[in-house]
């Protein structure tokens, strides 16, 4: 048995690795036979000969489509010129598709490669090549957690990237209406025009700074208020002085309970400014109306008054879990040491709690940044700004983009606005993460 294991491990020099994997570059599971392995190689085989046969024709009508974006034709129907058109738009979706299962086969292509060149180098060191049914017991036990995850794998590729291209390529079209929409007139490429057009056009560059910087504002607004008046409460309800906490965390956990888009468009009807009960009672006590959402200033503040109200039982139930979590005995080392109660919040609770909750401070600023509910459906933009163009005082980038897409279906602009959100947002979220000490395999005090 010995001398048997000391031959099936004798190195084979005959046999090469390169000259398997140069085999299955050539032609699928090439590879794979030169390495005795048929039946594999066979499937590799089958594989390529399959997308040869049926892949070749959907592939090149696909890469045309994706290129030109189609062709226009003049036909004579009952004595008179017609133009017919390919719709490009349609075109673009099934270039995308193609292109993307295509990848998917190059994946397979090459994973047929290196699978040929590994089981090379098994035969050179003398380890006899597995059969068919060791590689298929090698792949469910090695390769379990894959095959559990390729159909969602498969999902997001059609169901998120794909949506994500599609976006992306739109701003380098002139995908733009209403007069000049597929199959009507076709969609042509135009590089970076609309990019340029942001920023040179004098009409888009004033709105979009505009939005811009309302944007950023809103969103830093928004956290820091939700994430402090949280905080607050949190302390207050935890303190050993207050009884009946369970009640009182309830009642602050109660907007949770109602859907947001109700409780926004009553929110909508309690700041009108004609009719709400707010400047009903106003009125009522000699006092003028106010202008909850027709002023920009005050509806500016009113918007980030009202979100308070949505974010407060997030971060209620966020920081009770983390105050709870702290030792006491911190609390009364710093009671010893004559620590004031402000000192024991700054010291102490603040920095623990920072700690704990900075990731999702930052996700919060991500979500803020494109929180389209708020805004939309409680002054849907308003109120109008004659210095933008197709926005309103309180437009935030993302409802800006909602507005040039379904009231004037400037497709390939508000492509590019979206892009420059990803652009914004994703470096200074990833920043942040890279720089919180949560994230951080490193003792919090140092």
């Amino acid at each position: 048995m010995a001398a048997q294991s000391m031959q099936s491990h004798t190195p084979n020099r005959k046999h090469s690795a390169k000259i398997s994997a140069w085999l299955s570059l050539l032609f699928m599971g090439l590879g794979q036979i030169y390495n005795r392995q048929y039946v594999k190689g066979a499937f590799f085989a089958i594989v390529e000969l399959i997308t040869l046969i049926v892949w070749r024709k959907p592939f090149i009508d696909g890469m045309w489509g994706l290129i030109t974006l189609g062709e226009q034709t003049q036909v004579r129907q009952r004595g008179r010129v017609v133009i017919e058109g390919d719709h490009s738009i349609f075109l673009m979706i099934e270039g995308i598709i193609i292109l993307l299962i295509t990848l998917i086969l190059i994946g397979i292509y090459i994973f047929n490669i290196r699978d040929a060149y590994r089981t090379g180098r098994q035969i050179e060191q003398g380890i006899a090549a597995k059969s068919i049914k060791q590689s298929l017991t090698d792949l469910w036990e090695k390769g379990f957690a894959y095959i559990l995850i390729s159909p969602a794998f498969l999902f997001i590729v059609f169901l998120s990237i794909l949506p994500l291209l599609f976006g992306i390529l739109i701003a380098f079209t002139n995908y733009s209406g209403p007069n000049y929409l597929p199959p009507k007139n076709l969609v042509d490429w135009v590089g970076f025009k609309s990019f340029i057009d942001l920023f040179s056009l004098k009409a888009w560059r004033g709105t979009f700074i505009g939005v811009f910087i309302w944007t950023v504002i809103w969103a830093v607004a928004a956290t820091i208020t939700t994430y402090f008046v949280g905080l607050f409460y949190a302390v207050i309800i935890n303190h050993p002085k207050v009884k009946l906490k369970k009640m009182w965390r309830a009642i602050f956990i109660l907007p949770m309970a109602v859907p947001q888009v109700i409780t926004i468009l009553i929110m909508r009807n309690i700041f009108n400014g004609q009719f709400g009960p707010i400047n009903n009672y106003l009125v009522a006590l000699g006092l003028d109306r106010i202008p909850w959402l027709t002023d920009p200033l005050i509806a500016k503040m009113t918007i980030v008054m009202i979100n308070v109200w949505f974010g407060l039982p997030f971060w209620l139930i966020l920081m009770t879990g983390v105050l709870t979590g702290i030792d006491k005995e911190m609390y009364e080392a710093a009671d010893v040491d004559g620590a004031t109660g402000f000192h024991k919040f700054w010291k102490l609770t603040f920095p623990l709690v920072l700690f704990a909750t900075a990731p999702l401070l930052i996700m919060q600023f991500a979500f803020n940044f494109n929180n389209f509910n708020i805004i939309y459906l409680l002054t849907e933009g308003g109120p109008a700004n004659s210095a933008y163009y197709n926005a309103g005082s309180t437009d935030i980038l993302i409802s800006w983009i909602y507005k040039l897409t379904l009231d004037i279906s400037k497709f390939n602009m508000a492509s590019v606005v979206s892009i420059l959100i990803f652009l914004i947002i994703a470096p200074f979220s990833i920043w942040n993460f890279r720089r919180t000490k949560a994230f951080k395999e490193e003792d919090m005090i140092q």
